[in-house]
């Protein structure tokens, strides 16, 4: 999207160049990347980068109002509401489709928004591997909020970390090294130091959680929480020592309500230039005349499972339970990126973490993901090339002007 920087970029471009950059990463971290990496970065050009900051904070000011956790009370499923909930949520994530407004002009959309971590150690990781194996400028960066990696790292290890020693805080999932994400707990241990821990394999002893290493019981005191109550509900077999509906001695880095609270859930909370009309089924007295724009979506789900782009009336009439479901408006992405043989689409989400103490989340970098299909995701996007997750590499900004 930065002309200048596209084109540089692609005359770089091979594909037995991204089979090495691919052959890198293995290298690295053998076995641990299960998803694709797309051929190349995302180039944010500031005026597109500015729309981006402005929607964020705008969905912030709803995140931050003192009744926003009354508003949201009945996100939370009453079986899945855990103990000990925060005052806020240290994570947040926004997508945002790039669609063109009237003029032609590039604009976000948001698509979904999560309080919940996305792959902050992959994140910022990902940018310098395509530095080493491309020509990219100066001009642009990975990282807002901060000025390089390490700076981000010393953010993350704050908030993961707290004031606990890192063998006493995990990283807890289902089944960690079968997940497709699992190259980003490999760099979280790499990063800060934490386990990554399945849920199964910990222990509990009253009020307290334990985990085992080298021959060790090692005392749980913080869990940076990865688990979605989702996947687990498609795990009814597996037998736990700790639920996490437990009232029990840690603190959650990520509570798990969050993940309802800040979700599908609040989309018809929002308002905005950059925000597409969302509806409760449950409160729609009639339609949309205009069902075709609208896109159905069921609250309680990740990772675009059970969304439909094409149904009926009858169709949302026969829904088991219409509060369980949003109608949001569609967007159109638009084709912006430039691969050898066409433009493809792009969704960027911005990845926040809010510091105890601080006002307001701190955006610190952010993830793209390419498309040629009808959605972003793997099912739409089958054996195609230039798809698949990246990094967005912002422009930075012009250093202010010399003083006379």
């Amino acid at each position: 999207m930065i002309r200048a920087y596209r084109q540089v970029f692609n005359a770089a471009f091979s594909p037995g160049t991204y089979r090495d950059m691919m052959a890198d990463m293995d290298q690295q971290l053998p076995g641990q990347l299960d998803f694709r990496v797309a051929e190349t970065p995302v180039f944010v050009p500031a005026a597109l980068r500015d729309k981006l900051i402005a929607a964020g904070e705008n969905l912030i000011d709803v995140i931050a109002q003192p009744n926003f956790k009354a508003r949201t009370e009945a996100a939370i499923p009453p079986h899945q509401r855990v103990p000990n909930e925060d005052e806020r949520p240290e994570f947040l994530t926004f997508d945002f489709a790039v669609c063109r407004d009237a003029q032609g002009e590039l604009e976000p959309q948001l698509i979904e928004l999560q309080g919940f971590p996305s792959l902050y150690a992959f994140q910022a990781w990902l940018p310098g591997i395509f530095r080493q194996h491309y020509p990219i400028a100066d001009g642009v960066s990975a990282f807002l909020g901060v000025p390089d990696v390490e700076a981000y790292h010393a953010q993350m290890r704050q908030l993961i970390l707290g004031n606990e020693a890192a063998e006493n805080v995990v990283l807890l999932e289902l089944f960690p090294t079968l997940q497709k994400t699992r190259i980003d707990f490999a760099l979280s241990k790499k990063a800060w130091g934490i386990e990554a821990v399945h849920l199964g394999d910990v222990r509990k002893r009253g009020r307290q959680l334990f985990y085992e290493k080298d021959g060790r019981k090692i005392p749980i005191k913080r869990i940076y929480n990865r688990i979605i109550f989702d996947e687990l509900a498609r795990h009814p077999e597996l037998k736990t020592e700790f639920n996490l509906t437990d009232d029990v001695d840690v603190e959650w880095v990520g509570h798990p309500n969050w993940f309802f609270r800040v979700s599908k859930f609040t989309m018809p909370l929002l308002r905005g230039p950059f925000v597409p009309t969302s509806y409760y089924v449950s409160d729609l007295a009639t339609y949309p005349p205009d069902l075709e724009n609208y896109v159905l979506k069921p609250l309680y789900s990740f990772a675009g499972a059970g969304v439909k782009l094409d149904f009926t009336a009858a169709d949302l009439d026969a829904l088991p339970n219409k509060a369980h479901y949003l109608l949001q408006r569609k967007v159109a992405y638009a084709p912006v990126v430039q691969a050898p043989d066409e433009l493809v689409k792009c969704e960027i989400r911005l990845l926040y973490v809010w510091q105890r103490g601080e006002a307001r989340p701190r955006l610190l970098t952010g993830l793209a993901r390419l498309s040629r299909g009808a959605m972003i995701g793997v099912d739409f996007n089958k054996d195609k090339d230039w798809v698949g997750g990246t990094t967005p590499l912002f422009e930075r900004a012009a250093p202010a002007a010399a003083q006379p």
